[in-house]
């Protein structure tokens, strides 16, 4: 259990009755990146849910050797951007500062500190000098950068992307992906869930193919093949 970032073994996950995904058994050692692949529907977002606490479980889930709930400080997640309103009222700095909130806390100022810590998060996603920008002003593929770079102030040891890369343009998806390479270097765990097989190939080293269950795991060249895929597609 210590070794691995996330351990699952015979997890289940649903909403209320509706069972999303059954027998998921996977371990994703710490430092290594995991792509989640799969149809709509899958359980990839609902797998990600799982690891947030945030979603009805059974059986087994270790979370950086500990249950979801305790692990929750040191993991961070991505959303897509254009899930959130873009007429937000706040600059893209403030965004990023919102992901110190859970050190310092809601009712607390930020100190120089965390200031510091938002402003090199958003400086390493290139966006240093947009600081003072309205989010809403931003492109998508800045304003997912953005909220990368929220994420990354979290200091995280886990860090979840739920299809962050859907409707990004290729130089804010160039800077995601050398973002997400300096992160692994210093140690941090990646799980992503994607449609895009060159992007899986490309940052992780770990793929999973899920449709309800794990249907394949192992490096993109092992997962990554027309029978997998095939297998996947079967109920």
């Amino acid at each position: 259990m210590a070794e691995a970032a996330l351990t699952c073994e015979g997890l289940s996950a649903s909403y209320g009755q509706r069972i999303v995904l059954t027998n998921v058994t996977l371990s994703v050692p710490y430092g290594s990146a995991l792509a989640l692949i799969g149809p709509n529907g899958a359980g990839k977002s609902t797998l990600i849910k799982a690891v947030l606490g945030l979603v009805e479980t059974g059986g087994l889930m270790r979370v950086l050797g500990r249950d979801p709930a305790r692990a929750r400080p040191e993991v961070a997640y991505v959303p897509q951007a254009d899930t959130l309103d873009a007429a937000f009222p706040a600059t893209a700095g403030e965004v990023v500062l919102m992901g110190r909130y859970r050190s310092i806390g809601w009712l607390r100022r930020p100190r120089r500190h965390d200031r510091e810590i938002a402003a090199s998060a958003l400086d390493r996603v290139g966006l240093a000098t947009r600081a003072k920008d309205r989010f809403g002003t931003l492109s998508m593929g800045q304003r997912q950068r953005v909220l990368l770079a929220r994420a990354i102030a979290a200091e995280p040891r886990l860090l979840l992307l739920d299809e962050s890369f859907n409707g990004v343009d290729s130089a804010s998806q160039e800077t995601i992906l050398e973002t997400l390479a300096g992160l692994r270097a210093i140690s941090t765990t990646i799980m992503l869930a994607t449609h895009d097989l060159a992007l899986a190939r490309r940052a992780c080293d770990l793929v999973c193919l899920l449709n309800g269950t794990v249907r394949a795991l192992g490096t993109p060249d092992q997962v990554l093949q027309p029978e997998h895929f095939y297998q996947a597609m079967t109920p």
